[in-house]
């Protein structure tokens, strides 16, 4: 295991594009394989099976993060989805603004407004790159001409 650190660093590190990030998971792999050495079959990829073990701890990592961060409003009323603050509304002005710009995004074609709408929902490009299985740069490319589009139309607005 110790002659394969410098190949699981690295793929850590692709996996988490931070340093200190990458450190942990690969320990926590090396845990996970050290814990579970008895299932593994003698005379086979042990480099396939610690990639293997690496990746589903980054990706079970991943998803509890996101559930973590995740808010569901279970109050009676939705008050804090209804709530004005909640929403960023502070006057009808911003209200109307806000259904231009959807009605704008909701008129773009789905490969456009998705990537779109998961970046203002706070998803990193590197997220919505890996769940659509996209390049990096061409998520990028889209969000970056779906906001284009949103300065063009909306700059004869205000």
């Amino acid at each position: 295991m110790v002659k394969m650190q410098p190949d699981l660093i690295r793929f850590a590190y692709k996996l988490t594009m931070d340093k200190d990030e990458a450190m942990d998971l690969l320990q926590e792999t090396f845990l996970k394989a050290l814990d579970n050495v008895d299932k593994f079959t003698p005379e086979t990829n042990l480099k396939g099976w610690l990639y293997t073990i690496m990746r589903n701890l980054f990706t079970n990592n991943y998803r509890k993060v996101t559930r973590d961060q995740t808010f569901v409003d279970q109050t009676e009323n939705l008050y804090h989805l209804s709530h004005s603050q909640a929403s960023g509304f502070d006057s009808t002005e911003s209200a109307y603004d806000l259904k231009e710009v959807r009605k704008i995004v909701n008129a773009l074609p789905p490969e456009y407004k998705i990537p779109f709408s998961m970046y203002v929902a706070g998803f990193k490009y590197r997220e919505t790159a890996e769940h659509f299985n996209l390049p990096l740069g061409t998520v990028k490319s889209r969000i970056f001409f779906t906001r284009q589009k949103l300065q063009i139309q909306l700059k004869d607005f205000r």
